[in-house]
This record gives C-alpha cells, structure tokens and sequence, in this order.
C-alpha cells in the first residue's frame, strides 16, 4: 500500500535538508512550509526513515495511508492546543493561587494525577472569585494559536463537522469555538451564584473518557467510524481520542501524548495538520 510521508517546518532550509535526507525524491511542493512524498514501504521502517531524516531539525512530519486522508470530523482540545493558554491558570491568577494550580495542571497534563480530582481541587481554590473574572480573563489571555481558524475554516469549508472538546468550561469554549468556527463544542461548567464562584463544577465531569466518548458519537452521528476523525491534543486527558482516531496529532504536547500519537507538531502551526490530510496551501480558507 502506497504511504504518504509529510514533512512541514517554518525553516525552508530545514524542510529542504529533511527531503534530502529521506532521499526518495522531491516529493510534491503542498505549501511554502510543507512537502510530501508517495512511497512504498513498511510503515514501521518508514518512520524510522523519517525520524532518521529529521533528527535535530525543526521539522515535523507525519507518516499516512495514502488512503481516506482527509478526515471528515475534527475534534480538538481547547487549552494549549487550540488557544494559547490554560484558562484554569489564568482565572486562577486573578483569584491569587496561579502557581499552586498550576503545578496541579502540570501534573494533571503528564498523566500523574487523576483529571478528575484535580480539577476539583483546582475549581476550588477559584472559591469567591467574581464571575466578571471569566470575562475579563478571556479578553486579556485568551487567543487563538497560530493556523487554528485556518485548520477549523478549511475543514469545515471541505465538508468536514468541527467539534471543540475541553475539559475546560463552557464560558471559555462557546467564545473560542464562535471565535475558530467549530459547529460545537462540549466542556465542563463553573457553578456560580450572587455573582461569584462557588468552587465547584458541574457534574458529571467531562475528562478523557468523555472525550473519547464524544468523537465515537460525533463519527456515528454522521455515519461514519473513528478512522474517519483527526483528533488533536496536547494533554493526557486527550489521549484516548488521539489514540482512537484515524489520525491522532499531538500538539506541543506532554511526553506521554507525544509517545502515542501518530503524529506530533512540535515546530509548525496547526495548518500542519491541514497538511498531513494532503491539503494544499492553495486550499486554505482564512
């Protein structure tokens, strides 16, 4: 079966030094930032080829099926993945406490604490904090990572349903997912009342499991089955849909989302992952 390798790095001199040293050819030009190459081959030896080729360089890559490339559900994380912050540790700087719930979300992201209780712990340190915070926060923090609107609008433009799922909140995900274009998005909720927090969160909670959950009913919903997703995620929470889906793509990722994900994107911005579907630049909508 004929396998697709895709190579993507901002630094032109690296992507070409990549090509070279893959040496199967020049591949096809997808982009100023990308090239890809149609070859046969195992694989496991391919990857080892490429990982071989890329070795010290910043350049990222992906190694594919040559067929149903282009998935037709996209389902992406929202902290670190498709914004630039973890909203849970911003809030928490305006209550006071953003290194203690921080260092919780560190451990929480590395798969060393359970998400679940830790983000009970950290929702209860946000105890008494206005809920003009949560607006404030988002308007000063929150943008959107590079190429994240031209992932989200290209896939959609190309027919493809777009799902943001966090195990964050729904005040900070409906503004994302309008601000992106995702046609949902699912997360956890903030209790709140007389205008403050109350330290709690709605239950039940939306972790690993619910994600995974959501990309097996947003795939059966259209018809389709999980090889026909691309999840995209930087945190152990996000590890079992990335690890389900078609095409599972680690971004800036935690060690132990990196190891298991098909692909990760350590260098370039998310229209990486435009490109690992065989999309051309040409082809952007933004």
């Amino acid at each position: 079966m004929v396998q697709i390798v895709v190579f993507v790095s901002p630094d032109a001199s690296a992507l070409a030094r990549a090509v070279a040293l893959f040496d199967r050819g020049p591949g096809e030009v997808l982009g100023p930032d990308a090239v890809e190459i149609a070859t046969d081959g195992d694989p496991g030896e391919l990857l080892a080829a490429v990982e071989a080729a890329t070795e010290g360089l910043p350049v990222d890559f992906a190694v594919t099926s040559g067929e149903n490339r282009r998935k037709r559900l996209l389902i992406a994380d929202m902290d670190s993945t498709i914004i630039n912050v973890e909203c849970l540790d911003e809030l928490a700087d305006f209550a006071g406490v953003k290194d203690k719930v921080s260092e919780i979300t560190e451990r929480a992201m590395r798969g060393e604490l359970a998400f679940e209780g830790a983000l009970r712990e950290r929702v209860g340190m946000l105890a008494g904090l206005s809920v003009d915070a949560l607006q404030t926060c988002y308007d000063q923090r929150v943008r959107l990572n590079p190429g994240a609107k031209t992932l989200v609008e290209t896939m959609a433009a190309h027919g493809a349903r777009c799902a943001l799922v966090s195990g964050g909140f729904t005040f900070f995900t409906s503004r994302v997912a309008a601000a992106a274009g995702f046609h949902l998005n699912r997360a956890n909720t903030l209790i709140e009342a007389d205008g403050k927090l109350t330290g709690q969160v709605g239950e039940p909670i939306l972790g690993k499991e619910a994600k995974l959950a959501a990309l097996r009913e947003e795939t059966a919903a259209l018809g389709l089955t999980p090889a026909d997703a691309l999840a995209v995620g930087d945190g152990a929470n996000d590890l079992a849909m990335i690890e389900v889906a078609g095409l599972g793509v680690a971004y800036r990722a935690k060690p132990i989302v990196a190891a298991q994900a098909h692909a990760k994107v350590d260098h370039a911005d998310l229209t990486a992952l435009l490109y690992f579907q065989g999309y051309k630049a040409s082809e952007f909508v933004s």
